[in-house]
């Protein structure tokens, strides 16, 4: 298959290709790898391949699931496959890899994906361009000036450029839906509990973490939440099963909506660009054309009350993984080893109380109510994911010495102020690509809904992509 082929089609098409036999599983595998080997040089998405994973794969047969053979990656935090290293791109971890396959490693084989590689992201996810010292910079696609967000930069970049169709990613503050938005593909992070983090975890990060992937369309994103969403055994989530499979309700017309939608950054966030204005006022006269009632309104949530919150729940998250593998293997925090702001950060959790803890998750509760009396009066929320066009690289300097811990976060999230609340809250949002910048730059827009009600959302945004296709929309490589 020549790469300008594979390239066009999304996971599930090529699943079709597998099972009707036009194409054999090893010849796609064999296709991905010639695409990262012509690609990934210069943008720098792929941090390693996982030949004997793949080989395994290969010659036992992909699993007959809905994704049958299709080439994928996983992103280098979170769900991990057993003997493929997981490092968190920090020099700390170097070499580190799982005995086991995470809960979520398990249904992503059982779908059929072939595991072909591993994603590059910022240092323990903690922050939104993905530029890690250990691994470099990967640059975005549609300018390589520019970063691909984070943290699941390398993932949303790979299938930007056309590496993988689909990719792990996972979201703790946005990091599924930024860089969505800014590499132009299809973004959804699930509801709290949707997905499970067993066994290894309970919940990452106060539940505050959920993993999903990105894709090209919203079929893939769909159809793979139908196939890995889920408790595992022992959890202490169950939530409400959906009426219809996911993919079902993307290509579902939804009901009419009551949209509400904001132009307005939360209270002390920087004020919005004027194109990422423009693509939330287009999309809301999108959704009007479409039939929905469309209004402005915003939640009463401020940009300080959703950092100090993000801040108190990352930080002693971050501190206990860090000090339990310090322990577990005798290797030492320092300069060498861990990046400048993932240190501040790790001082700050250490350093805090359980009544610092409880404090903060009384802050969880007050926001999580609010929002959740907002969304009496809408279907959905639209907003901008970020506060401007995807930033320079370089400008989210990781490694800079003399940032403090709530300075990372306030300067991280100054560039994208609307997803953090929904973590907080654990709602499902998505990311869909429907604007560019006259300089070619990827905006996406947000929406968010209500709790447990990804299926409001796949109906839209498959409404939203038969009204206003992106799929053919690549990047000049």
């Amino acid at each position: 298959m020549k790469l300008s082929e594979y390239a066009k089609y999304d996971g599930l098409g090529l699943a079709e290709l597998v099972k009707s036999r036009q194409i054999s599983p090893r010849e796609l595998a064999e296709t991905a790898l010639a695409a990262i080997d012509k690609l990934n040089g210069e943008i720098n998405a792929v941090i390693g391949k996982t030949p004997e994973e793949m080989e395994r794969t290969l010659g036992e047969g992909p699993a007959s699931g809905c994704f049958e053979g299709v080439p994928f990656l996983i992103k280098d935090i979170g769900a991990h496959y057993a003997n493929v290293p997981m490092e968190c791109a920090s020099r700390l971890f170097s070499g580190y890899a799982p005995p086991h396959d995470s809960e979520l490693a398990a249904r992503f084989k059982r779908s059929g994906l072939v595991l072909v590689g591993r994603s590059n992201a910022p240092e323990f996810g903690n922050s939104i361009s993905t530029e890690p010292v250990k691994n470099g910079p990967t640059r975005n696609p549609w300018n390589f000036k520019h970063s691909p967000g984070g943290s699941s930069g390398g993932a949303a970049a790979a299938v930007a450029s056309g590496m993988v169709p689909v990719a792990h990613a996972n979201d703790g503050g946005g990091s599924i839906r930024i860089p969505a938005s800014c590499c132009g593909v299809f973004g959804l992070k699930p509801t709290r509990g949707r997905q499970t983090w067993g066994p290894d975890n309970d919940e990452f990060m106060f539940g505050f973490g959920c993993e999903h992937i990105v894709s090209r369309s919203v079929r893939d994103s769909a159809a793979m939440l139908d196939a890995t969403a889920g408790p595992d055994v022992g959890e202490r989530h169950l939530l409400p099963k959906q009426s219809l499979s996911f993919w079902e309700a993307s290509k579902r017309e939804p009901k009419k909506l009551r949209i509400a939608f904001s132009i307005t950054s939360p209270a002390g966030a920087p004020k919005l660009h004027e194109d990422c204005k423009r693509a939330v006022l287009e999309t809301a006269k999108l959704c009007e054309d479409l039939g929905h009632e469309v209004f402005e309104a915003a939640p009463d949530i401020t940009h300080e009350e959703s950092c100090a919150v993000w801040c108190d729940a990352t930080a002693p998250f971050l501190a206990a993984v860090v000090r339990e593998f310090c322990q577990a293997t005798g290797r030492v925090v320092g300069e060498d080893s861990v990046e400048a702001t993932s240190r501040a950060l790790y001082e700050y959790g250490l350093q805090m109380r359980a009544v610092d803890i409880i404090g903060a998750l009384n802050m969880v509760n007050m926001i999580s109510r609010r929002l959740g009396k907002f969304f009496l009066d809408c279907d959905l929320w639209l907003s901008p994911i970020m506060t401007s066009p995807p930033p320079v690289l370089g400008v989210l300097n990781a490694n800079e010495e003399g940032v403090s811990a709530d300075g990372w976060i306030k300067k991280i999230f100054d560039v994208s102020a609307f997803c953090t609340m929904f973590n907080i809250s654990g709602q499902p949002a998505m990311s869909v690509p429907l604007h560019w910048t006259k300089d070619g730059l990827p905006i996406g827009v947000q929406f968010a809904a209500r709790f447990a009600e990804e299926e409001t959302l796949f109906s839209l945004a498959g409404q939203l992509e038969r009204a206003q296709p992106w799929i053919n929309r690549v990047p000049p490589l």
